[in-house]
């Protein structure tokens, strides 16, 4: 769930291995020295990102094309951020980029847009993600009944166009399609019956 940051809460800078080490299992991020803590989200949020992740990772398993993981977890983005995407996906080719407490670039990175997330979501985190080399970027904001979906073209994101009826594709997950009319059904749909549109057991 794309939430609220609190306030820095680190007194002093501390580095990256420092902050795996005493943030270990907190919804934290790090950037630039300081940790900042990430604020509880809402039930909407929290259904829409547990929807995400195990539709996705569904996909991926019937086919064996990677992992999805959700926070907390961090992803490196840069020298001096670590984030902590709502969802975000890694291919089976690129499963050492896993490590042990953090991970060094995912094939599709979804954040989960709140009110007080918006600036951040397509700001400084859109910009990360790039410069990261993150190849592809969804963000949902279910207030809104919005979708933006990007994909990475000579360093910059470009929008992916998603078609009438609106539908969610990744290059990472060939084949996988979610129509974004689910992710505002209330409740959102449940996976037995994505997989019976997608046809799989």
């Amino acid at each position: 769930m794309a939430t609220r940051v609190s306030p820095v809460v680190s007194a002093t800078e501390m580095s990256f291995e420092e902050f795996l080490v005493a943030y270990d299992g907190v919804h934290a991020e790090w950037v630039d020295g300081r940790v900042h803590l990430m604020s509880p989200g809402n039930d909407r949020q929290s259904r829409l990102t547990r929807f995400l992740a195990s539709v996705i990772q569904d996909w991926a398993e019937a086919h064996d094309l990677g992992e999805v993981f959700v926070p907390p977890y961090t992803v490196r983005t840069r020298e001096g951020a670590g984030r902590e995407p709502d969802v975000f996906f890694v291919r089976a080719e690129h499963l050492d980029r896993v490590h042990g407490t953090y991970v060094e670039g995912p094939d599709l990175v979804i954040e989960i847009v709140s009110p007080s997330s918006r600036g951040q979501d397509r700001g400084d985190k859109y910009y990360e993600y790039a410069e990261a080399g993150i190849p592809e970027y969804w963000l949902i904001d279910p207030e809104r009944s919005r979708v933006e979906a990007y994909r990475l073209e000579g360093g910059d994101y470009r929008v992916v166009p998603l078609g009438d009826p609106a539908v969610l594709r990744s290059e990472a997950l060939p084949g996988m399609w979610i129509a974004v009319e689910w992710l505002w059904r209330q409740p959102l749909p449940k996976q037995r019956s994505v997989r019976a549109e997608w046809g799989i057991a």
